[in-house]
């Protein structure tokens, strides 16, 4: 280990990232979107899945948010979704003490996607925020537009992802 090691992994650059997800229908062929800020600059992401589901696209696209991220960030995570934000805050704890079972002693849906954020997430310092959808929030409209051209660019036989 070197002697810097420990300062390189301490995040200083600060991140804002907003993230959407759905399919139409549900389940059926779906589309994410991806928009990162830092320092005026913007990124914007998409893809899209032909048999998923809302709560699929919307692990997708924090998951591929996150590990778009080349170093340790400190990261404003944004997104419409009460499943991924409640998830994330206050749910995985039990999931993970109770071997991947939900309350009910079933096998927690989407684990997959879970496993993934919670793995990239450890890089990063999260403040995971949920904002209203439709709102007129201009950055939650953008990604919402963007998981549409996702699921469009797919269903048009267009590359799944940019």
């Amino acid at each position: 280990m070197s002697p810097n090691a420990e300062a390189e992994d301490t995040p200083t650059m600060e991140v804002d990232i907003w993230t959407d997800g759905g399919c139409k229908p549900n389940p059926g062929p779906g589309g994410w979107g991806v928009l990162l800020r830092y320092q005026g600059h913007e990124k914007e992401m998409k893809g899209g899945e032909a048999e998923t589901t809302n709560n699929r696209m919307e692990l997708t696209a924090a998951a591929m948010a996150l590990e778009a991220l080349k170093r340790p960030c400190i990261v404003n995570l944004y997104t419409d979704s009460a499943y991924l934000q409640n998830g994330i805050t206050r749910w995985h704890t039990g999931w993970v003490r109770r071997n991947w079972r939900n309350a009910s002693g079933d096998p927690v849906a989407n684990m997959d996607l879970w496993r993934r954020i919670l793995d990239v997430a450890k890089r990063h310092k999260i403040e995971w925020h949920w904002v209203k959808a439709h709102a007129g929030l201009e950055e939650n409209e953008r990604v919402d537009q963007l998981a549409t051209e996702g699921r469009e660019e797919l269903e048009r036989g267009h590359s799944a992802a940019s």
